[in-house]
């Protein structure tokens, strides 16, 4: 049967990935695809780094290194639980991830992450990028768990209903790519879709920096945009870095949150779908917190860069009022 290890990527006292990990676990135990068990990074106290060859060698020195070589080696597919510290995944689980190489590859992993304001996103993002470069197959659903709404005081978790639907679909897609994995690895797939993730990650990262050529060479030059705003639509690059002038010149600080993000990938196609939010501090220092909105990229495949060539972006009608319903919370 198909084995994946939850890990838990802190070690810090007081620390609330121990309740997230049984929270991923109890949920995941009610499956009958997968075996699921708990990695506990302080079941495996591992100094700095200490192998005096590279991981990628496989000549591991220490016994301690051996030990968690073995543990790691067990599993087809990994859920890594991370908190966010300083805009980043913790010391620790780098250090742990830094240890092995061909335990990790071609393994599908994907990722539960909280915090405060970003909910561990920014976490998440760097630990995807790590895991990408060791040719892990990094899902596109991640649950993002905020301590101020999934956390009692802060502390004891009560995440929100609809973070389990989300977590169910992770783990769908860490089951079904871990099982693949049992045979041949799906090398070209998981390198698109790790395309197209990393391309909505640098989405948001232009939109949080009021970046307008960083986003122009995100677009494909015909890009055709129904947004939220008149017209019915935009046409043209131009067109859609004006809609993004307009927004950046309304805050002064500006942030997007995405959930439940889904791909499909074809050969030189691809869509993802998935929820968003922008929201920011206006010049006057006023926080504005936006609204969840349906969000949808259309991506093209142009001389082997995906690009986004349509995208949308709309709320529910309330049809006898005539108005968009802009109070849901996915």
């Amino acid at each position: 049967m198909t084995r994946i290890g939850i890990l838990i990527g802190s070690t810090r006292p007081g620390r609330r990935g121990e309740q997230v990990a049984r929270w991923v676990h109890e949920r995941a135990a009610r499956r009958g695809d997968a075996a699921f068990e708990v990695i506990d990074l302080l079941d495996h106290p591992l100094p700095h780094l200490d192998e005096p060859l590279p991981a990628f060698a496989g000549q591991y020195q220490h016994s301690h290194t051996r030990a968690w070589a073995d543990t790691v080696a067990r599993f087809d597919g990994f859920v890594m639980v991370t908190p966010e510290y300083n805009a980043s995944l913790p010391g620790v689980l780098k250090n742990a991830i830094d240890y092995l190489h061909a335990e990790w590859t071609h393994k599908a992993v994907g990722f539960v992450s909280y915090g405060g304001a970003h909910s561990g996103g920014r976490a998440a993002r760097q630990l995807r990028a790590v895991c990408e470069e060791l040719r892990m197959g990094a899902v596109t659903p991640q649950v993002s768990l905020s301590l101020h709404t999934d956390f009692e005081d802060h502390t004891t978790l009560k995440p929100g209903a609809h973070h389990a639907g989300v977590l169910d679909t992770l783990l769908d897609h860490v089951v079904a790519r871990s099982a693949e994995g049992q045979t041949v690895p799906p090398a070209r797939r998981e390198t698109d879709e790790a395309a197209i993730s990393r391309h909505i990650d640098g989405v948001i990262d232009a939109i949080r920096a009021k970046d307008l050529e960083a986003l122009r060479r995100l677009y494909s030059t015909d890009v055709v945009s129904f947004d939220i705003d008149p017209p019915l639509q935009h046409v043209g690059i131009d067109a859609k870095l004006k809609n993004w002038a307009n927004v950046f010149a309304f805050f002064r600080e500006v942030t997007y949150e995405v959930r439940g993000l889904m791909s499909t990938v074809g050969e030189d196609v691809a869509f993802t779908h998935g929820f968003g939010r922008l929201r920011g501090t206006l010049p006057d220092g006023t926080t504005a917190d936006g609204m969840w909105v349906r969000a949808t990229f259309g991506f093209r495949k142009v001389d082997g860069a995906w690009l986004i060539t349509h995208d949308q972006v709309s709320v529910p009608l309330d049809i006898p009022g005539g108005k968009g319903v802009v109070d849901l919370e996915p």
